[in-house]
């Protein structure tokens, strides 16, 4: 190539990189801002930063906040209650698992490290249950069973059926009152905060439910539970209704000015918030309304799921943008990706938006 062939960035436009100088960072949200101008993984996560500060400061934008694995365990849960005491985030998915281990913080308990010389056999034996490096104690499952338990006795479901999101109500209710611990529930319930879990069966509370409709019904029908048939102990359906989830989520993103979402892994959490774009697409299509079809504007994703695995944990926004689910970059559109652990870049990058909107705080638009 000839030498009058080759460019110089700058008078194209280009965006010169900066050399990360510790000495001139005196704050998390100074790093953040510096790493931004790094490359790789930190300017992802600094511009992670730059997104989440410029949703903040838009009043009419609702941060839906999606989360999987195993993040309460991990003890990441005051970071999801602040987000919400704080009024940044206005819906909340998650696993069942992930707000099951968090209930255990709420009524008191905790969770052990595990140290790599210990059996898993051992571990059954005495009642602790693994997750990775960390232990959830089985009786602490049993007193989370006790706490649904009291909820389904004191209360009856509006319309006669449970949905996620109103039990997660009643038993944010419930922690409220009790105030013995901070948890995700309580801190939703406070701040009004929908939680809604759409593979509900799959955790301890939806079994917890299942669990105890079964025994009010054998109960009922005077059947001893030590001599009961498989056939009469599974029969009893509780009374729950995830469809209730599925309308309760499309009527408040419906009604949305703008959206944002944060995704914390991936998982049935994150395909289910961000579905709701496809499904008042074909409601309008099928029943002949005229609803403004919603696009998220914002998105800020921590996995480190990579793309080419072709899970949708992996799979990046602008893949999203051909289901109709994000507005386009060209329109708009501002979207993050950090591929990293979200226990080692999650809290940097909340502890920098908390520490940015207390000493700096937003103008409204």
């Amino acid at each position: 190539m000839k030498r009058h062939d080759l460019h110089d960035g700058r008078s194209d436009g280009l965006t010169p990189l900066e050399s990360l100088d510790l000495s001139q960072v005196s704050s998390f949200a100074d790093l953040l801002r510096a790493m931004s101008r790094t490359a790789f993984g930190g300017r992802q996560l600094g511009e992670a930063f730059d997104i989440l500060l410029e949703l903040a400061g838009r009043r009419e934008c609702r941060l839906v906040l999606t989360i999987s694995g195993a993040m309460t365990v991990a003890r990441q849960g005051r970071i999801i209650c602040e987000m919400i005491d704080r009024k940044l985030v206005d819906a909340v998915v998650a696993t069942g698992a992930l707000m099951a281990h968090g209930l255990t913080e709420s009524i008191g308990l905790t969770h052990y490290r595990h140290e790599p010389h210990m059996s898993d056999e051992k571990l059954y034996e005495q009642g602790y249950n693994r997750v990775y490096d960390t232990l959830e104690m089985e009786s602490n499952l049993n007193e989370v069973a006790e706490v649904m338990a009291d909820t389904l006795n004191q209360s009856q479901p509006e319309g006669g059926q449970w949905s996620s999101a109103s039990l997660c109500r009643e038993i944010g209710r419930q922690l409220s009152e009790r105030a013995e611990g901070p948890g995700v529930l309580r801190s939703a319930y406070e701040q009004n905060v929908p939680v809604f879990i759409p593979a509900f069966t799959d955790s301890e509370l939806g079994l917890d439910v299942s669990t105890w409709a079964m025994a009010q019904a054998l109960a009922k029908q005077k059947i001893d539970p030590a001599t009961a048939a498989a056939e009469d102990v599974f029969q009893k359906v509780p009374q729950y209704n995830p469809f209730l989830d599925l309308q309760e989520y499309a009527r408040l993103i419906a009604t949305s000015p703008e959206i944002g979402i944060m995704t914390i892994g991936g998982g049935v959490p994150r395909n289910w918030a961000q579905q709701v774009a496809p499904y008042i697409d074909i409601t309008n299509n099928r029943l002949g309304t005229q609803l403004t079809v919603p696009r998220f504007r914002y998105g800020v994703r921590i996995c480190p799921e990579p793309v080419h695995w072709g899970g949708l944990s992996g799979c990046t926004y602008s893949e999203g943008v051909s289901w109709g689910k994000f507005v386009p970059a060209a329109e708009g559109g501002r979207f993050a990706e950090v591929y990293s652990d979200a226990t080692v870049v999650w809290p940097l990058l909340m502890k920098a938006l908390f520490e940015e909107l207390e000493t700096h705080p937003p103008k409204q638009s």
